[in-house]
């Protein structure tokens, strides 16, 4: 039989009672410390006791029931209530607060906290983020019982901020957060207030590719708000674990005295890539491509293309099409990755390569290049220059990007919030 479902409503501000039922105080507030338990248990309370604020722990408890907590013993030798670091309040510190919802990454407001005694430990079991958690803590406690609950959200799925709370001295962690996409991250981030989206930020950071893969999706406005506060120096360490195209588009919409700082203090090859695509009109290919790609000679054999598929750090979505060029760095033809693992692994790129592929040229303009990826229904795009040489390539999503308006998640509801 699965254990009684309690209300936080129902217990913060009700009698707090000796063994013998009679009325000592009021209980304020429930202490929980999280830390590795699925169900963060409760390890104390905090009581008024005449104008005291005491501290009541858990040992001294013997029942919670809606509308009373039952102190157990003879004697009440309680100390005054100090928050210890890595405790929270439920009702001041989560309640009506936003927590993140992990399944199905959105924010959700704890308008009701749901408590259980499992095997005689009193634990959080989830947040109850419908609109019959506020209507519960308006009515009078009489009527309240009455409300039932909602959709209740298992604790195991949900991350509380914690930032605001300075004694807490908790973060989210990044373990968590890290199981979601980088674009769910980023759709959390944009849904959220500016402190809670810096509580984000800062956990992704901890891993340096995930955050930029977050602030690559970010819409241009976000990016800036959370550059604003960043120095020089961290700002290009972050740009510099980008993509080169999205780190140049960022760069242009900073605020000019602060463009060059930032480019200078990024290391010299990133550098040079977006010194290179800031060149190039925006409106146009050049301006639009990625120049990270993978190219290599018509004399490879597929085995060693395949091998240098796995070594590259090129993106995945890049290394789709492999670019075949001969001794002059001109383009020859492209190979698949699936026409690669088809080949024999001792034939050469020149015998499995396709011929005359579509190209682009680095000044053709925006329109062009989609009609183009579009008529011959292409996944990537190689651009070339006066020589033949391939500068860069254009992916679809980049495409796509152009093609959406900013924001079109939000628009779509994938990023609402649950009130």
């Amino acid at each position: 039989m699965p254990p009684e479902i309690l209300h936080l409503s129902s217990v913060v501000r009700s009698p707090l009672v000796d063994q013998s039922g009679e009325r000592i105080g009021r209980v304020e507030d429930l202490i929980v410390r999280l830390g590795q338990q699925t169900h963060p248990p409760i390890s104390g309370l905090v009581a008024r006791i005449g104008v005291r604020e005491l501290f009541v722990p858990m040992q001294r408890v013997a029942s919670i029931e809606r509308g009373s907590v039952r102190l157990e013993g003879q004697t009440l030798n309680l100390g005054k209530f100090e928050r210890r670091a890595g405790e929270l309040l439920l009702a001041k510190d989560l309640s009506s607060r936003h927590l993140i919802n992990l399944i199905g990454a959105r924010l959700i407001r704890a308008n009701e906290i749901e408590l259980a005694c499992v095997n005689g430990v009193w634990e959080v079991v989830g947040v109850d983020p419908s609109s019959r958690g506020v209507l519960r803590r308006l009515l009078h406690r009489t009527l309240a019982r009455h409300v039932g609950p909602g959709a209740i959200v298992d604790w195991e799925s949900i991350e509380p901020f914690v930032a605001h709370v300075p004694t807490a001295r908790l973060r989210i962690p990044y373990r968590k957060l890290a199981k979601l996409r980088p674009a769910q991250i980023a759709d959390l981030v944009e849904a959220a207030s500016h402190e809670e989206g810096e509580e984000i930020i800062e956990a992704v950071g901890q891993d340096r590719e995930l955050e930029a893969d977050v602030f690559e999706e970010l819409t241009s406005d976000h990016q800036r708000e959370f550059l604003e506060s960043r120095s020089d120096v961290e700002a290009a360490r972050l740009l510099a674990n980008m993509a080169p195209d999205d780190a140049a588009d960022l760069i242009v919409d900073l605020d000019q005295e602060r463009r060059l700082p930032i480019l200078g203090a990024m290391p010299y090859p990133k550098q040079a890539k977006i010194r290179a695509l800031l060149s190039y009109n925006p409106e146009s290919a050049g301006g639009l491509m990625n120049p990270d790609f993978l190219a290599l000679r018509d004399d490879t054999v597929v085995q060693d293309a395949l091998e240098a598929i796995r070594k590259s750090d090129v993106s995945p979505e890049a290394l789709v099409t492999i670019y075949v060029v001969d001794s002059q760095d001109r383009l020859l033809g492209t190979a698949s990755v699936v026409r690669l693992l088809k080949a024999s692994p001792t034939a050469t790129l020149r015998a499995v390569m396709e011929v005359d592929p579509v190209v682009v040229r680095a000044d053709a303009d925006i329109h062009a290049v989609m009609r183009k990826m579009s008529d011959f229904n292409l996944s990537t795009t190689p651009v070339i220059d006066a020589d033949h040489k391939v500068i860069g390539i254009i992916t679809v999503d980049d495409v796509l990007e152009l093609l959406l308006p900013e924001g079109w998640r939000k628009d779509f509801g994938m990023t609402t919030s649950e009130t």
